[in-house]
């Protein structure tokens, strides 16, 4: 395993501290605070909505939808979601992503909106899901807090990968701090270090054991469980081909030396 560097914390603390360096401008940088706001409070209760109603098997939301309907209204939040993440990654959508703020802004602000949507996306799934009000199992004494301790495990997994391939992209911070300075979003290099040294895909992986590791199991978060990983495992490969065309050589010598989603117990030696 190739350790993570300090590569993607320094980026980081460049931009941030770059906005008290940046050039006037009122109007451009009150619109990247604004778009900034929006989409860093969107995401934390996003996660905190995901963390909390996972961790009680889906048991517990806002959603009040009646029987039968409830099943219909539920499968759109599940399906809404990798439909859209994976319709807005494509060119159109990132065509669609650049109008949806004043047009001389909107191609710098790229991934802040998209993190905005995916974020609300993920916000909507966990708050308004219809509870069906179904308990098959729930762990107590010493598999309750084993079980919590894997749960954290895959929180942290997730966030360590997301450090690796770059938190100011994954969070959405690249587009609105870019914006505030007046630069071009310059994004990190093709990850290959940490946890990507181990799998091409951390972060989906990690995302699909955060809904496999629940103390709590009802119908509702085993199909969501389902659904989500089925798509953890083939959403990556339209990523992968993007890498592809980018990266070239680079990519697929990546790609032939470490595993998509499983890692290998051991290693050939040459």
């Amino acid at each position: 395993m190739k350790p993570s560097d300090t590569r993607p914390l320094l980026r980081l603390i460049d931009l941030v501290f770059g906005v008290f360096r940046a050039p006037v401008g009122a109007f451009r940088i009150s619109l990247a605070f604004f778009y900034g706001l929006v989409c860093h409070l969107t995401f934390a209760a996003a996660v905190l909505a995901m963390i909390v109603t996972m961790f009680f098997g889906m048991s517990e939301s806002f959603g009040r939808v009646p029987s039968p309907w409830s099943i219909l209204a539920n499968l759109a939040l599940v399906l809404q979601f990798p439909i859209v993440h994976s319709l807005l990654l494509s060119q159109r959508g990132g065509i669609f992503l650049a109008k949806l703020a004043p047009r001389a802004f909107g191609p710098t602000l790229t991934t802040t909106t998209y993190a905005i949507i995916a974020s609300a996306q993920l916000l909507a799934l966990f708050a308004l899901w219809t509870p069906s009000g179904i308990v098959w199992w729930q762990a107590e004494g010493a598999v309750f807090a084993i079980i919590c301790c894997f749960y954290t495990v895959s929180w942290l997994l997730l966030i360590w990968a997301t450090y690796d391939a770059g938190t100011e992209v994954q969070s959405g911070a690249l587009g609105w701090l870019s914006l505030a300075q007046n630069i071009r979003p310059i994004f990190p290099d093709m990850p290959v270090n940490g946890l990507f040294s181990i799998i091409r895909q951390p972060i989906y992986v990690s995302f699909a054991l955060t809904t496999w590791t629940v103390p709590v199991w009802t119908p509702d978060p085993f199909g969501l469980a389902i659904t989500l990983t089925v798509y953890c495992l083939l959403a990556p490969r339209l990523k992968e081909r993007r890498f592809a065309k980018r990266y070239g050589a680079r990519f697929e010598d990546y790609q032939r030396d470490v595993p998509y989603a499983l890692p290998r117990l051991c290693r050939s030696k040459m």
